[in-house]
Formats: structure tokens, C-alpha cells, sequence
């Protein structure tokens, strides 16, 4: 990699979220944001909230996030990387407009994004170019002078990424009480998305049926769990399952759902369970309820031990993956040869979205891409 001090042509780092809630009042707004266009009565927002009303109305996204710039920013200054890192949200505040157009009153002409998403499909990639070049959109029709937005590669196969949560796993594993450990599943934990939406993720021809999504998740668990046996010598079965599901009863979504692999595995007589939520940077609502609430329930009514290891959140060796990524797309930019850092098989992921990419229902503009009509 080239000298630590080098982000050139970059002159400030943004990093991208979806935001929460951070008090009662701040839910159902939140929830309306979230679900604007999509026709859902305020009835059935309201049952949603309850999620977050279990924890006093705040979700733990917004200080996550701030761990996350916290641990950015220590690690940025110990290696002489002088990038200036921004905050914007999706759903709440800070917003992304908001912090688009400080940006660009400080200066900034160059910025490259960190999604807080690590892998390939609609909303955790192409729904986040979409409200970039929404926020462009809106600077234009101010007058103000846009900036040149790049968005940060797939990181799902960093190594930074990963080691986190192999020690998570581990961790969870030797928690368990020791008769029952090495005979323990593994679950490896995303969120669902509709099955159209995972074979658009990448071509099914290319990846395999649920497309890049479900593939880039495949490795993940493959990675982990060879890592695992590696340093323990135990080969566990594991899976990989889905949560959070949200959409029409109808329309088929990935499955297993988590409750009903935790059943299916009481069944089959496995004694243990770990539930590994690797589709997810950080303990947000829906690792807290959905797996910490709901799935821990569900366990404690099957009598199966269950675990639940942690997600990668400020570790410092995702914030030095963070820096790698972005010394490396700086690198690209600049012409220069790069070897990019990466675990298995599926090699790096694409710096430029290609036309087309996990495209939405109704087709909308995208920066950061290949399709961008702000190039």
C-alpha cells in the first residue's frame, strides 16, 4: 500500500448509515421516513415502534455510529492520515443532505463513502447511492457546487471485517457450558430480503441462486467456520439463516428464519446453538430484538443453549480495514497498482457499481456508479 498519508485525490471520508430513533417522540417520525412511499397505515407503525419503545425509544445505531467515527478518527491520527471523516444518515438525523452540503461549505470537492453495509443488494448498496444522488438532487437545485462522490468497495471478505467475528464466535463457543460445546451449530445471522431482490444482487448465472448476496454471505460463513475449526480442531455444522423479514406474507424472502432453524435444530438434536449475526456492522435494533429478544425467547422455550457473538462495531481492526480501503481506492484513483486485501476465493469486489446494479422496482438515479448522472 502506498505511504499512510496518502488519500489523494480524496480530500474527506463519509460515512453513510441508515439512523434511529434517539428518544420516544423521534419513533414513529423515524418509522415514517423509513417507510415513506410505501403506503403503510400508522397503525401498523405503531406495532413496529413497540420494538423500540422496549428500549426507552432509542435505538443504539446513532451511538454505534459515533463509536464507529471515534474509533475512525484514533486510528486515521496514529497512522498520519489526514482525511477528515462526516456523518449522515438515511432515515434520521444528522442527514445525509445536511451533512453534504457542510461538507461541501468546508471545502470538500472529493469524498469517498463508507455504507455501513458490507455486501452486495439493493438496500444495502444501490437504496444508499439513490439517496446520494437524491442529496445531490437537492445541492443542485440550490446552486450549490457538487462534489465528486466515490463510494468505498464491499468489505465483506476484509480480513479486518472477518477476524472480529471469528473472535466473536469463539468467544461465544467457549461460553457455552463445556458438555454441550462442541456438538454446537453455528447460525450465521442476516437480514432477509426478498428473493427477487437477492438474485438481482448479481446475476444468478454468475453467483448462484440469491445472487451476490447470498453468495457473499456463503463465504463469510464458510470463512468463519474454517477458521474456527482451525483454532479449536471442532468442525461445526453451521447455516446460514435470515431475520428481520418486514414485506407482504405473499412475496417469498429468504429463508430459514432464525426461530424456525432454532426449532428445526432442537429437533434434530443438536445441544447447542451460536447465532453469529454477520450481516450486520453493529448491535443495532435488529441484532438487539430480533436475535437478543425474540430468538434468545424462542431458545429459552426450546431448552437449547444459545449464544449470541458479538458484531464487528468499533473493533480497531475494522476502523485499520476502514483506512486500507480507503488508502487503496485513493491508490486506484490515482492510477497506480493495487493489490487489494482479501480473504477466500470471491477476490474484491467492484469499486464502480456497473449499469444496472441491484436495481430498484421502480428505476431512480444513482450516484457512485457506474449509471451516475453526476460523474
Amino acid at each position: 500500500m502506498p505511504d499512510a498519508r496518502q488519500a489523494t485525490p480524496y480530500d474527506a471520508l463519509l460515512l453513510l448509515s441508515f439512523g434511529g430513533p434517539e428518544g420516544p417522540d423521534d419513533v414513529i417520525p423515524f418509522l415514517e421516513n423509513v417507510t415513506r412511499g410505501r403506503g403503510i397505515p400508522k397503525e401498523r407503525l405503531k406495532e413496529v415502534g413497540e420494538h423500540y419503545f422496549l428500549f426507552g425509544g432509542v435505538s443504539p445505531i446513532n451511538d454505534q455510529n459515533r463509536a464507529l467515527l471515534d474509533a475512525l478518527r484514533k486510528d486515521f491520527a496514529e497512522h498520519a492520515l489526514d482525511l477528515p471523516i462526516y456523518w449522515g444518515n438515511r432515515n434520521w438525523a444528522p442527514y445525509l443532505t445536511d451533512t453534504l452540503r457542510e461538507m461541501v461549505a468546508d471545502g470538500r470537492r472529493r469524498i469517498l463513502v463508507l455504507a455501513t453495509s458490507a455486501y452486495a443488494s439493493y438496500s444495502g448498496c444501490r437504496q444508499y447511492r439513490e439517496n446520494l444522488a437524491d442529496s445531490l438532487a437537492a445541492l443542485e437545485a440550490e446552486g450549490v457546487e457538487l462534489p465528486k462522490i466515490d463510494k468505498l468497495r464491499h468489505y465483506f471478505n476484509h480480513p479486518g471485517f472477518l477476524e472480529p467475528m471469528i473472535d466473536g464466535v469463539l468467544e461465544s463457543l467457549a461460553d457455552l457450558p463445556e458438555e454441550v460445546r462442541d456438538g454446537a451449530h453455528i447460525a450465521f445471522s442476516t437480514h432477509s430480503i426478498p428473493n427477487a431482490s437477492a438474485d438481482t444482487s448479481g446475476p444468478v448465472e454468475d453467483h448462484g441462486e440469491g445472487g451476490a448476496y447470498v453468495e457473499q454471505h456463503l463465504e463469510v460463513s464458510r470463512l468463519i467456520a474454517e477458521a474456527v475449526r482451525e483454532r479449536t480442531g471442532v468442525d461445526h455444522p453451521w447455516q446460514l439463516v435470515y431475520q428481520s423479514r418486514s414485506g407482504a406474507p405473499h412475496i417469498p424472502w429468504l429463508e430459514p428464519d432464525i426461530c424456525d432453524h432454532l426449532e428445526e435444530r432442537h429437533e434434530s438434536g443438536a445441544p447447542a446453538v451460536v447465532i453469529a449475526p454477520i450481516g450486520f456492522v453493529s448491535d443495532h435494533m435488529e441484532v438487539l430484538y430480533d436475535l437478543d429478544t425474540e430468538a434468545k425467547a424462542k431458545a429459552a422455550e426450546l431448552g437449547l443453549p444459545m449464544r449470541r457473538s458479538a458484531t464487528v462495531g468499533d473493533d480497531p481492526r475494522f476502523a485499520a480495514a476502514i483506512r486500507d480501503l480507503v488508502l487503496e481506492r485513493a491508490a486506484v484513483e490515482r492510477a497506480e497498482e493495487v493489490t487489494p486485501c482479501v480473504l477466500g476465493g470471491l477476490g474484491a469486489s467492484h469499486n464502480l457499481c456497473p449499469v444496472g446494479c441491484c436495481p430498484a422496482r421502480a428505476p431512480r438515479p444513482a450516484a457512485a456508479g457506474a449509471d451516475s448522472p453526476y460523474a
